[in-house]
């Protein structure tokens, strides 16, 4: 049974929420593959957001990966990263998460899929970034207060 709840831990990170989306999305094109709208900017751009969400994720990896702190979910940070990209957004990885689900649904040309978009985000907020930003308070008290009032969670 403990084994069970550690697979299910380990699973609850948010790559396999978003690959849960990008199934989701690619789902929803094999189930109503009529629902395209077959208009060339519409897969643009959506490699477009899925080239910038990658590229999100990277510089904000990168970001931590520079500071020596953690960008896994959950475990405590050892430095407070504000730096590069964490000057416009407080959630850099998530954002190019949603921005890459984004990207898929366009790509595939599946708008109703871009519906998935919002559940994503307020899936990530409340099972990770409330959290994480309770753990920074904690960690790094008005300093990290400060932060949060100066920068957005999203974008």
């Amino acid at each position: 049974m403990r084994e069970g709840f550690r697979v299910l831990k380990w699973i609850d990170i948010p790559p396999a929420w978003l690959a849960a989306g990008i199934a989701a999305t690619w789902g929803i094109d094999r189930l109503f593959p009529g629902l395209a709208t077959g208009l060339a900017w519409v897969e643009w751009l959506g490699a477009a957001l899925a080239l910038t969400g990658v590229g999100a994720m990277a510089l904000g990896a990168f970001e931590l990966v520079r500071h020596h702190t953690t960008f896994i979910p959950r475990r405590l940070p050892t430095a407070f990263v504000r730096q590069g990209i964490y000057r416009i957004s407080r959630n850099p990885i998530y954002l190019g998460d949603a921005l890459v689900l984004a990207g898929a649904a366009l790509w595939w040309d599946v708008l109703p899929a871009l519906l998935l978009v919002p559940g994503f985000v307020a899936l990530i907020n409340g099972r990770f970034i409330l959290g994480e930003e309770a753990g920074l308070v904690a960690r790094f008290g008005a300093e990290a207060e400060a932060w949060f009032a100066r920068v957005r969670r999203w974008i």
